[in-house]
């Protein structure tokens, strides 16, 4: 079975996103602003602000970390719950998963007219974690630590890292959106089926 709504995510971004980068009243209207949000009732930008990326470098790197953990989780989807709720789950889980990773952001921005966010992050972290909730003992390797870790263990680095990011306020990375964009894709996969949770913890008992 041929993952398509990766794809068709992946060439929604990619086509809006090379759009952007020379048209910046399109970014403008579509990037997330809290501030606007409230004030015009601006609601969209929830989502819009996922189809959207600052540079090359910002595109690529989501669309590549949503295209090898995306497929799979897609796969994943249909295999447990059938063809038709599975896709419909996996649409849930990228596009809720998008603005819940915002929502955060927005409580803390409500009265800063200049804050601004873009990308697909927090939607691509719940993909991200998703896939940690079906294959918590899958060995992964981290870009600049080639040394195989299991998933279940980078997904705990990956949040206590992200929370400390965004506590400290060290650069211009939505790092809150990584770890709630997480949580939510770990939650709901088990919100999904319950009984999965099971299967989580004895994979990783397992493993030990």
């Amino acid at each position: 079975m041929s993952p398509y709504i990766t794809y068709i995510i992946l060439g929604i971004t990619i086509l809006t996103s090379i759009r952007c980068f020379k048209d910046e009243a399109i970014k403008r209207k579509l990037i997330f602003n809290a501030y606007l949000i409230k004030q015009n009732k601006e609601w969209y930008r929830f989502l819009s602000h996922g189809v959207i990326h600052a540079d090359w470098m910002h595109l690529i790197f989501n669309c590549y970390v949503l295209y090898i953990f995306g497929v799979q989780v897609e796969f994943d989807f249909v295999q447990e719950f059938g063809r038709a709720k599975g896709l419909f789950n996996y649409v849930l889980l990228y596009v809720v998963g998008l603005a819940v990773s915002s929502f955060y952001s927005y409580a803390q921005n409500l009265n800063n007219p200049h804050y601004n966010a873009l990308g697909a992050s927090g939607a691509v972290s719940g993909v991200l974690f998703s896939f940690i909730a079906f294959n918590p003992t899958v060995d992964l390797s981290l870009m600049f630590i080639p040394i195989p870790i299991k998933a279940w263990v980078m997904g705990a680095l990956y949040l206590i890292y992200s929370n400390y990011m965004a506590k400290k306020k060290l650069d211009n990375v939505g790092h809150d959106a990584h770890f709630w964009g997480a949580v939510f894709g770990f939650v709901v996969t088990f919100i999904f089926k319950p009984e999965l949770f099971g299967a989580f913890i004895d994979k990783i008992q397992d493993s030990l």
